[in-house]
């Protein structure tokens, strides 16, 4: 990730307090003895100093209060997030680190969006790896439909948004199992969950289409960023969160019917 421009090229994080940046929420890129994770919304939070900029000795409380302050999530949802999360690494009141999260087949998953399965680590590290891959950050991209391309010939007098939603998801996220394979029951809910989350804390409506500007989506998922002058204007719950989570389900299982149907004797030839 590259450095802002006016940063040192190295300089140490110790708390929420930067010493470039100040104790406010700008922010700064992970400095080479900081901790990430492969969860852009966790990493975000520690590029925003909304939990300690280096990732270190958290706890479940810390990442339950980050979750509040950064993206304005429900007590019960960040609760639930943190408190889970940490029970599932075998640390419920214990500290981690970011990096802790990729312990394969924890929290973490295979058939990420932007990252590589744990498999392809060198060695077969036991943490995945945390190197966001432009290259499918450019394949999700081009799940979205309409395309960039198709809203920009719309024109602005249409009404058209370049947004992703749920059922784009859905779409990238069968693109993304036909690459890796299948994953299991839990970590499929949990993929599906990691996404309602965002598309419900960022969500616009158009005349023709209801989700989250690519804009601030593609920054976040690839820069680990929040949108500029981006403050939260509504709390996102646990049960809006369900329910999205649910829409992209729904919308995965229609497209792998759909692949699974037989082409047309007319098609095929």
């Amino acid at each position: 990730m590259s450095v802002p421009e006016g940063h040192p090229e190295i300089h140490g994080h110790q708390g929420k307090t930067c010493p470039v940046t100040g104790r406010g929420n700008r922010f700064c890129p992970p400095q080479a003895d900081d901790s990430r994770s492969v969860c852009p919304a966790l990493n975000t939070m520690a590029n925003h100093g909304y939990i300690s900029r280096d990732g270190k000795n958290l706890s479940a409380l810390d990442i339950t209060r980050g979750l509040r302050a950064c993206y304005n999530l429900s007590y019960p949802l960040a609760y639930f997030l943190a408190y889970v999360g940490y029970a599932i690494l075998h640390k419920p009141f214990g500290r981690l680190s970011l990096q802790d999260i990729g312990k394969h087949n924890a929290v973490e998953h295979n058939a990420s969006l932007v990252h590589h399965d744990w498999q392809d680590t060198p060695e077969h590290n036991k943490l995945a790896p945390i190197k966001i891959d432009q290259t499918l950050v450019d394949a999700l991209c081009a799940d979205v439909r309409p395309s960039a391309k198709e809203v920009e010939a719309a024109g602005p007098e249409s009404g058209a948004r370049f947004l992703i939603n749920a059922v784009d998801v859905a779409r990238a996220r069968v693109r993304r199992e036909k690459e890796c394979g299948p994953i299991d029951s839990v970590h499929a809910e949990i993929a599906r969950g990691e996404m309602a989350i965002i598309l419900g804390v960022w969500e616009v409506k158009t005349r023709t289409k209801a989700g989250i500007p690519m804009e601030y989506f593609r920054r976040w998922i690839s820069e680990e960023r929040l949108p500029d002058d981006w403050k939260p204007d509504h709390a996102q719950g646990l049960l809006n969160t369900i329910k999205r989570s649910k829409s992209i389900r729904t919308a995965q299982a229609k497209f792998q019917q759909e692949e699974a149907q037989p082409l047309p004797t007319s098609e095929k030839n």
